[in-house]
């Protein structure tokens, strides 16, 4: 707040002086974007500079895509928390009224299973991957074999520990 009363302060202090000092920070506009653009890629073009990477010329890898997942986990989990408590406050009845009728839908075992095992993946694997964030903030664990490793670790412990769950 303190820097907008200044400037404005400074502003104002300023028209009793000529129009120009107003804008002497102010580059005039001689280019377009386009024609900004095309002068960048003329000249990296001229000086043989390669092109950024993109995401398609990378072979993709298991780090790489323990990532990805990891934030796309950790997404679908807050925004689904969000929504069960948004649901929680907003409908009608409560858990035990919405709990029978999930059982009146007369669900099969499997899909019941594979809806717990939807539901308990993600967390697990989002718990897991998290400890070994964890285990690389004390700086341990960096070497290309034991991210790999650790990798392969948090997939298979994520799985069995969804299994287990959904066996529940």
């Amino acid at each position: 707040m303190a820097l907008l009363l200044r400037t404005l302060a400074r502003q104002g202090a300023c028209l009793s002086k000529p129009h120009h000092v107003l804008f002497r920070h102010a580059a005039p506009m001689g280019t377009t974007a386009k024609e900004e653009m095309n002068k960048f890629w003329a000249k990296n073009s001229r000086l043989n500079r390669p092109m950024s990477p993109h995401i398609t010329i990378y072979q993709w890898s298991i780090p790489m895509m323990m990532s990805i997942t990891h934030r796309g986990t950790g997404v679908g989990l807050s925004g689904a928390i969000s929504a069960f408590a948004v649901a929680a406050l907003v409908l009608p009845g409560n858990y035990p009224h919405y709990l029978d009728l999930i059982h009146s839908l007369s669900m099969g075992p499997f899909l019941i299973g594979l809806a717990k095992f939807g539901i308990a993946f993600p967390m697990s694997y989002h718990t897991y991957n998290g400890i070994r964030h964890l285990y690389w903030d004390i700086g341990k664990g960096f070497k290309i074999p034991e991210v790999y490793r650790t990798g392969y670790t948090v997939i298979g412990l994520s799985v069995i520990t969804s299994i287990a769950l959904a066996l529940m």
